[in-house]
């Protein structure tokens, strides 16, 4: 099968565990390390931090783990490529590059992948007549939102990782990538391919790959089905994805890490967030992920292979964030007997006090825990007595005042309450961030590298 290269996933998202990543460092034999660490509204809130501090805007965990990974990675030669630059993948270059001064790793070459962050062109998009239509609301009219834009974010691909890595980076740090990005770029790097069609079905077999491991434990056995066969979960071992240049890879993990990878850990990943499995678009080309073959080797090693798709879409994924008013939240819980009896007397009560204090919303929601929080009115009813009930209570508003009444009418319930009304934690108001996704043009969006020298 002749070359191949060994793509490790170190997070799944902001928030993951960092000693799987420690360990594919130290027992993965691994040429990059790939980790992803941003949502569909990651972005908002980065920039959130990004207008009250001009420093921040990438992920806070950043430097805590390159700390923890950029010594290991300079002994193994492993090259670290992250989106953990969010809305400032110039800042977080150089505070990683400082971080490098400090752990004495003189040299070492950090990238800032930019151009994805379009927030100070959004009126040059507008401009120029695009069709901004929200991709899940079919909105047309952009106007309504455009005052209240706080963040905008474009899916970009691979091309700034490819020129990152071969200008000498040791750390790439991007923005919005799109999260197989991450995967697609070392390939094209390492096998020296373009956006020719010649290599679509080739890039398409990297983005495919990167899909499969991009989510860390997603492919070793967490969210899994079969959740009960999964071994030692609390020391899962992330994926290992070996590329080969005949275009087949090879899914495993280290040896003696917790989790699997066997065919059905590979299958349900592939099928995760994905839309029309014979064309999962991306930045760097499309997949048809009906073509492949999956065969599984054992000892936690699979082969996907017949990979393939075509080339590169004209246009782009833009998520605008803008300000949407206010969350007011409350939760309540209900001792037995006549536990639900109780909440929903609550219930009722809450209403009546969100009448008197002439409350101004945009949606109200109710969720009995324990009952129908998950499946909602899919669910029945008990016919039994439980033995706790919870009441939650969620209430859109378009200011903090309105949302404010939500927290005082719940906690008036105290007294006002079914005798056994007992709290969770107290919530403020909290400001919601909308998504307003759209397509924009490929040829909007230019992305540029920045290299740093510890």
């Amino acid at each position: 099968m002749g070359k191949k290269i060994r793509l490790g996933a170190g997070s799944g998202f902001w928030g993951d565990a960092i000693d799987p990543a420690i360990e594919l460092l130290e027992h993965g034999n691994i040429d990059y390390l790939s980790m992803d660490y941003l949502a569909e509204l990651t972005m908002a809130l980065l920039q959130r931090l990004r207008s009250r501090n001009p420093d921040a805007g990438y992920v806070p965990d950043l430097v805590a783990h390159m700390r923890a990974l950029l010594p290991l990675a300079r002994e193994k030669g492993t090259k670290i490529i992250c989106n953990g630059g969010g809305t400032n993948p110039e800042a977080a270059a150089e505070a990683i590059r400082k971080l490098a001064q400090e752990l004495g790793l003189e040299g070492l070459r950090v990238a800032a992948v930019l151009g994805d962050n379009i927030l100070d062109r959004v009126d040059e998009l507008v401009a120029t007549g695009c069709d901004l239509t929200n991709m899940d609301t079919a909105d047309s009219d952009f106007t309504v939102i455009r005052e209240r834009v706080v963040a905008a974010s474009v899916y970009t691909g691979a091309e700034g990782i490819i020129e990152a890595l071969a200008k000498g980076a040791d750390v790439v740090i991007a923005g919005r990538v799109s999260d197989n990005a991450l995967y697609v770029g070392p390939v094209m790097h390492e096998f020296g391919l373009d956006f020719t069609e010649a290599n679509a079905d080739m890039i398409a077999s990297a983005i495919t790959v990167g899909h499969i491991v991009e989510c860390a434990a997603g492919a070793t056995g967490g969210m899994s089905s079969r959740f009960d066969e999964m071994p030692d979960m609390g020391r899962v071992g992330f994926p290992i994805a070996e590329f080969h240049e005949d275009g087949t890879a090879i899914i495993t993990k280290v040896k003696s890490s917790g989790g699997a990878v066997d065919q059905f850990t590979v299958k349900e990943h592939l099928v995760y967030e994905i839309g029309d499995p014979a064309e999962y678009l991306m930045p760097d080309g499309v997949a048809d992920f009906t073509r492949l073959s999956i065969e599984e080797l054992g000892d936690d090693r699979v082969r996907v292979s017949n990979m393939g798709g075509r080339g590169r879409p004209d246009t782009l994924k833009l998520v605008v964030g803008y300000e949407d008013g206010w969350i007011g939240e409350g939760m309540l819980f209900f001792p037995w007997p006549n536990a639900l009896q109780r909440a929903e007397k609550a219930k009722e009560t809450l209403l009546a006090r969100f009448d008197r204090l002439g409350l101004k919303y945009d949606a109200i929601h109710f969720d009995y825990v324990g009952v129908n929080m998950l499946h909602g009115p899919a669910s029945p009813m008990p016919d039994y007595d439980p033995a706790e009930i919870g009441l939650r209570v969620a209430v859109h508003t378009r200011t903090r005042d309105e949302a404010e009444k939500v927290r005082r009418a719940c906690a008036q319930l105290w007294i006002m309450g079914p005798g056994g009304t007992s709290f969770g934690t107290p919530m403020k108001p909290r400001p919601v961030v909308g998504s307003w996704p759209t397509l924009i043009p490929r040829d909007f969006i230019t992305q540029s590298v920045e290299i740093l020298e510890a």
